[in-house]
């Protein structure tokens, strides 16, 4: 099956288990529970070696974006956009942060992440996470992301779902942020939900 083929399928599914979610989050499908079903516990490792848990995500607003660092267009396209984002914030930004997540563990060392976060067009406030395999594939389910290495070799490339997704300052999920979008659509998102306050649930 080809990539493109396979990342269709994977956007699919993570659409049916948001939207699912949602649902019952409203009572549609069912009781409303009292949390989201993207996000949960995590326990990885920042850019700067040290440990990182969901408490991270508290008291942000986070734009949670699953990638690594030899990504060729989707991760370093959607830095750079939330970037601009960032700057367009303006002073609401000391409330925002962009959380970026290794999928490629065995590359994608601290030491590593925090070298490509350096880069001065990305957001400023960029929590680098990384660990462990296991770790990584934990906190990939919990927000229901698709990876999988393709190729061999040095070289090789990881194929990876490519939203981005806003938590709010409490740690719940919030809304999908799509990619392609653009720094303007992505501050207006961001600043709708800061609106809304602390328990919002749409942007």
């Amino acid at each position: 099956m080809s990539r493109t083929v396979w990342i269709i399928l994977a956007t699919l599914a993570l659409a049916f288990t948001i939207l699912t979610g949602l649902a019952v989050r409203s009572g549609i499908l069912g009781p409303t529970p009292q949390t989201a079903a993207i996000g949960g516990a995590f326990h990885l490792t920042d850019q700067r070696g040290r440990p990182a848990d969901a408490s991270v995500l508290k008291r942000k607003w986070n734009a949670v974006f699953f990638g690594y660092t030899y990504c060729p267009e989707a991760c370093p396209t959607t830095l750079l956009a939330l970037g601009g984002a960032e700057k367009l914030l303006g002073p609401k930004a000391r409330d925002f942060q962009a959380v970026f997540i290794s999928v490629d563990p065995p590359r994608d060392t601290p030491a590593v992440m925090a070298n490509y976060l350096s880069n001065t067009s990305f957001p400023q406030r960029t929590l680098g996470l990384t660990g462990t395999p296991a770790q990584v594939a934990e906190v990939a389910r919990a927000y229901k992301v698709y990876y999988a290495k393709a190729g061999e070799g040095p070289d090789y490339q990881v194929n990876h779902s490519t939203i981005t997704y806003l938590m709010g300052p409490t740690g719940d999920f919030v809304c999908v942020i799509p990619y392609g979008e653009t720094p303007q659509q992505m501050a207006a998102q961001i600043e709708k939900a800061m609106r809304q306050g602390r328990h919002a649930q749409s942007c």
